[in-house]
């Protein structure tokens, strides 16, 4: 929401928002649902993937959240073209990427809910204006604003195992702009996630200790033009399984953008990010270490800028161009676990980049049709590929480089929105999308013991075809339900394919073929409200070759079903009671389908109860039916999810 700031009597008013340019007029031909704050603020777990969660169809690789995952495993996608962890959804924070840009993983333990206005998700869609990497659909979240996070505010929680979760925010008008400094601090034991049968004197559970803290600041430069600055920093550790699995993430990003909101409105931004990861592995036989991926260093840059002409009342055109490098290494010591010993030293990496050129126009007419389409080239390239292993005495076993690739690839989209009245609107879309592999899938091998991963160089682009139809009936003031068919296909997609006892290779198949139904019911009854969405996908993999294999086949960590339910209550200002219903179907854990996590139904509540005009009570329950949720099968090792968990604190600020 815009403030307007104070001026002398016949002076402009300048009005800053901290957010981009509006939204597009053909927006609504494709398949989006908005998770505004509120909801975001009421996540019984307080993490915003499960906030995300809601959006059936949403898929994390594995089913743990940032508490509990190896966080290279926390890549995401929507409509069930998953089947490896890097994201094949492009998730955007103010417009800027945020996957790591070796890995390709989210950090959602740096994504505080709190600092949030809304998200935005739109499955399908292709790539647009969005950038390379949108195969799946686009995640975007808006930080909050002034009018939010406003004066001091934060909360305080514990829970039954004595884990803490901790978050303040200090806000500030500055003349006609405004800052915002917010930091957040999670730390505790964790639960077991092997099973109790199975435990050993060496499991561990799953601690972990994570904070961020981001500045913030929005300045007007003139009537109509912005200025927004952001900086963002955070550390995760965690430890998975035994003592001494540790592994940690770390990153340093800022931004700088400017939004003008003239005759000839414009959008550019810039960012660099600066991340790293490391990770130790433990056999699960001998219970040492025998892999220390001790550094990977990694790099993100990038930009864009978006220009929307004057072209008359009809007409919204976009016209811009957008660049992305990634840059990293790795650095890693094999140990023997028989004798504790080096055996190997490895050390690997390259840099992706890619520049598009885009164009888009949404047409009105008549006041209740509207036409979308657009195109966009990458100029992608691979490069700077490189493998060295030596050995125990610094010998050269292995020194391999790989040649440059670049090329270029078009992509389009076009949609239609037809509102036939207030109550009924159809809509329908057709799109194109590119994803260049990640680092880690080109050069990281990695192990998860006793199953090891190899890169694969050679591993070409990922493309996207797909197509959808969906409807939007409001046949109440305050109720909205959506429908929407859809049929997508990523070819040459990259899965983690076997190929032998307990090993496995990155490979390009010849597809993923996802088609589906979602549905999704928005309500509110006075004081009650209810959100809800559902998700039937029918994928499979398309595999010949060394393939043929899994032809045919679910992708791997890929459920037929999603859905979810959230019902709240507020009984006056500032109360609020909700409770939230998860179901997941079952999934395989492999390519192969020979080992299979159940499906899991999962019950949650939250309620903040005020104690006074600022502070409240807040009481959250997360699994409250302790539903045994398992998140890994390989072969009968397993992991669980998180148990019945019970939390209570105060909240500040209401």
């Amino acid at each position: 929401m815009a403030q307007p700031a104070f001026a002398q009597e016949g002076d402009p008013v300048i009005v800053v928002t901290g957010e981009g340019l509006d939204e597009t007029p053909a927006l609504p031909a494709y398949d989006s649902q908005t998770i505004d704050r509120e909801q975001l603020l009421s996540v019984p777990s307080g993490r915003i993937e499960d906030a995300l969660s809601s959006v059936a169809g949403f898929q994390q690789f594995r089913r743990s959240d940032s508490r509990s995952a190896n966080a290279s495993a926390q890549g995401v996608t929507l409509r069930a073209l998953g089947g490896n962890a890097t994201s094949r959804a492009l998730v955007l924070l103010d417009g800027v990427p945020m996957s790591d840009p070796f890995f390709g993983y989210i950090p959602f333990s740096a994504l505080a809910p709190e600092r949030m206005a809304q998200v935005r998700v739109t499955r399908g869609g292709g790539s647009g204006p969005f950038g390379a990497g949108a195969l799946a659909g686009t995640i975007e979240l808006t930080s909050a604003g002034i009018e939010d996070l406003a004066g001091v505010a934060g909360h305080a929680l514990v829970n039954d195992r004595g884990e803490s979760e901790a978050s303040a925010s200090v806000g500030t008008r500055l003349g006609s702009g405004f800052a915002v400094v917010s930091a957040r601090w999670d730390r505790g034991e964790g639960f077991f996630t092997t099973p109790e049968a199975d435990r050993v004197p060496q499991s561990a559970r799953a601690a972990f200790d994570g904070w961020s803290a981001q500045l913030r600041g929005v300045a007007p430069l003139s009537e109509d033009i912005e200025l927004q600055v952001r900086g963002l920093a955070f550390r995760d550790e965690r430890t998975l399984r035994f003592e001494g699995a540790d592994s940690s993430i770390e990153g340093q990003d800022a931004s700088l953008r400017l939004v003008g909101r003239g005759e000839w409105a414009f959008d550019a931004l810039a960012y660099v990010q600066a991340r790293n990861f490391t990770n130790v592995v433990v056999s699960s036989t001998r219970f040492v270490s025998v892999l220390d991926q001790r550094n990977t260093p990694a790099t993100g840059l990038g930009g864009k800028f978006e220009l929307r002409p004057p072209v008359g009342e009809d007409h919204v055109l976009r016209l811009g161009v957008d660049y992305r490098r990634a840059d990293g290494e790795l650095f890693e010591t094999a140990i023997s676990a028989f004798s504790g010993q080096v055996t190997a030293r490895r050390h690997a990496g390259g840099a992706n980049t890619d520049l598009g050129l885009f164009v888009e126009d949404d047409w009105s007419l008549l006041g209740a049709l509207t036409l979308t389409a657009g195109a966009r080239l990458d100029r992608w390239t691979i490069r700077d590929g490189f493998y060295s292993e030596r050995d125990a005495d610094g010998l050269p076993v292995v020194a391999e480089t790989y040649p440059d690739r670049t090329g270029w690839k078009g992509s389009f989209r076009g949609g239609l929105l037809y509102r036939a009245s207030d109550a009924l609107a159809l809509r329908a879309a057709a799109y194109t999308g590119l994803r260049l592999p990640t680092l880690n899938e080109l050069y990281r091998p990695f192990v998860v013991f006793p199953v090891v991963t190899q890169a694969n160089s050679a591993l070409q682009n990922e493309t996207l075809e797909g197509f959808e139809a969906g409807i939007e009936l409001s046949p109440a003031r305050q109720v909205t339900l959506s429908l929407t068919g859809f049929d997508n296909r990523v070819k040459d997609a990259i899965a983690n394919v076997t190929i032998g006892t307990n090993l496995r290779q990155r490979q390009n198949i010849d597809a993923i073929h996802a088609r589906g139904v979602e549905a999704g019911l928005k309500a509110e009854f006075g004081r009650l409200g209810l959100n809800a969405s559902v998700a039937w996908t029918d994928a499979e993999a398309q595999g010949s070759g060394f393939a043929a294999a899994l032809d045919c086949n679910r992708p791997a960590q890929t459920p037929r079903f999603l859905a979810g339910a959230t019902l709240s209550y507020r009984p006056s200002e500032d109360w609020l009671f909700s409770a939230t219903l998860r179901h997941v179907g079952a999934q395989f854990e492999d390519d192969l389908e020979t080992d299979i996590l159940p499906s899991a139904t999962t019950f949650d509540a939250y309620a903040q109860i005020p104690l006074g005009r600022q502070v409240a009570l807040v009481l959250r329950g997360e699994n409250l039916t302790d539903e045994t949720i398992v998140t890994r099968n390989q072969g009968g090792s397993i992991d669980l999810g998180v148990p019945r968990t019970l939390w209570a604190g105060l909240k500040l600020g209401l």
